[in-house]
């Protein structure tokens, strides 16, 4: 018998039973919920008559619908005004520590009736069926891919699913991470199982160092444009190559993220010390003796030397340069100082909709909006990137920024490094932790026909706004282009530490 992948691995230690002629059952360690797709899935219970059958491994975070704007009049009580020899006060609404009367101690409110009424009703279900809540507002809020693998809750070797298809970030952590439908929601949280047919391998390495100015974010959309979007439909796909191994844990979150741009049901990466770091004192983490017993069993979680895969290609990092999309799929990218293709993975419909045309540069291109964020570059990694090419610059006039951290863990953790203060000297203003801008669900919606550069995942047409345009590209190019107004190559401005 052959070696087995690290896929194999994971997968064959969550069997439950295989059914003739049919899918696999398959035990589910972690289950995550968020206020659009879990409705149904309780009702479902309420119609049979069935309980959460182990509520301790599921947790639901509100995020899509969660306002990203400071409340105007919404100040909650503030303490320690009075004592605090440091100048900080803590709210306490949220635990967020913060300088006094920079006015970021809060209570939300969504404005939005729907939105609204599916966070309370999240809320509802979770209190009903006795489920972890982590409710908006609260410093254990955030984007639920952000929130998962920060406070230990995604760990190497689980299962991990979600009613969202961006469930893929947890692979990160040497996970199998899949979105789920509502309808199989409703299976776990009844059975702690799902039915599912099992996907073939593939391994893509990534070797090389990858140049100047050219992030994780951008080898995702380098291979989504060699591959297309469907590319890796029916794989589980496993990062593999020096590239990999010399990544962030950051970086390696935003490229398991965008595995399901290209079609695949999940994006695994193989735990090593630089996850074992990572993940060492979070607040789900196991702790002292477990600890160690934990590492020694994560550290056998790799693809064996002799695994053979359904598929395997291999790319080179110095060819992965800045780059940009310009259709409305993510597969439509192309290298920032290239022009765009006669052909490709659009239609004339498509480009019209850009307001773009064969044979353009987009180098220079003036844009309306900014965003930094969603799950896919809303860490403080991503921040940190953003301030080093803004500082001691001055945001460009023509712009609207929104800067929307992940969780209320990464916004404290800017306020702490003083990122905020960068951030401000150079006129920028950091919002509350939400889904915000990735998604027409909030209240920040790009108005239609203005163009926007975008640290988020989809650019579908009104993804971002009805009418929107949105190009996908790196927190270093979205930063270059805020302070120039116009689409900038990250690598022709100063960047900072």
């Amino acid at each position: 018998m052959g070696g087995r992948t690290l896929f194999d691995k994971i997968w064959d230690a969550h069997v439950v039973q295989h059914i003739p002629d049919g899918p696999t059952q398959l035990y589910i360690d972690r289950l995550y919920l968020h206020e659009v797709t879990s409705p149904q899935a309780f009702d479902t219970l309420r119609d049979k008559g069935v309980r959460v059958l182990r509520p301790q491994q599921v947790f639901a975070i509100p995020d899509h619908n969660i306002p990203s704007a400071m409340p105007k009049g919404r100040e909650a009580l503030e303490k320690g005004e009075n004592n605090s020899a440091d100048g900080k006060v803590t709210c306490e609404a949220t635990n967020e520590t913060t300088k006094k009367g920079k006015g970021k101690c809060t209570t939300l409110e969504i404005e939005d009736a729907t939105g609204r009424k599916q966070v309370e009703t999240l809320k509802r279900n979770c209190e009903e069926f006795g489920i972890t809540f982590f409710d908006m507002g609260t410093k254990d809020n955030g984007i639920i891919h952000v929130v998962g693998p920060e406070k230990g809750l995604s760990l190497p070797g689980m299962t991990i699913v979600c009613g969202d298809s961006h469930t893929s970030t947890h692979g990160a952590v040497g996970a199998l991470a899949m979105g789920i439908g509502t309808s199989e929601v409703a299976q776990v949280l009844a059975s702690q199982c799902i039915l599912q047919q099992k996907p073939k391998t593939m391994r893509i390495n990534i070797e090389g160092t990858l140049p100047k100015g050219s992030t994780a974010k951008d080898v995702a959309l380098y291979l989504m444009a060699q591959m297309t979007t469907s590319g890796a439909t029916g794989y589980a796909v496993e990062y593999a190559g020096s590239t990999i191994r010399e990544m962030s844990m950051e970086g390696r979150l935003t490229l398991s993220n965008l595995s399901i741009e290209m079609g695949s049901r999940a994006g695994l990466i193989a735990p090593d010390e630089t996850t074992f770091t990572y993940l060492r004192g979070r607040e789900y983490a196991p702790k002292g003796e477990a600890w160690g017993k934990a590492v020694e069993q994560w550290k056998q979680l790799y693809s064996d030397p002799d695994a053979v895969f359904d598929k395997e290609v291999t790319f080179r990092a110095e060819d992965i340069a800045p780059r940009i999309t310009y259709g409305t799929n993510p597969g439509a990218g192309i290298a920032i100082d290239e022009v765009i293709p006669s052909s490709g993975p659009f239609s004339a419909e498509e480009l019209a909709y850009m307001q773009f045309r064969p044979g353009q540069k987009l180098e220079g291109t003036p844009i309306d909006y900014i965003f930094l964020g969603a799950c896919t570059n809303g860490r403080i990694e991503d921040f940190r990137a953003f301030a080093s090419v803004v500082k001691g610059h001055r945001k460009a006039v023509n712009v609207v920024a929104w800067l929307v951290p992940g969780s209320w863990a990464v916004r404290q953790q800017i306020i702490d490094e003083g990122i905020d203060q960068i951030l401000e000297a150079a006129g920028f203003e950091l919002r509350l932790p939400s889904c915000s801008a990735c998604l027409a669900m909030n209240a920040d919606r790009v108005p239609a026909g203005k163009l926007c550069l975008s640290t988020s995942n989809r650019n579908f047409v009104g993804r971002q706004g009805p009418g929107a345009r949105t190009i996908l590209a790196s927190p270093l190019t979205v930063a270059a282009s805020a302070i120039s107004g116009v689409i900038t190559d990250p690598r022709k401005v100063k960047i900072e530490k």
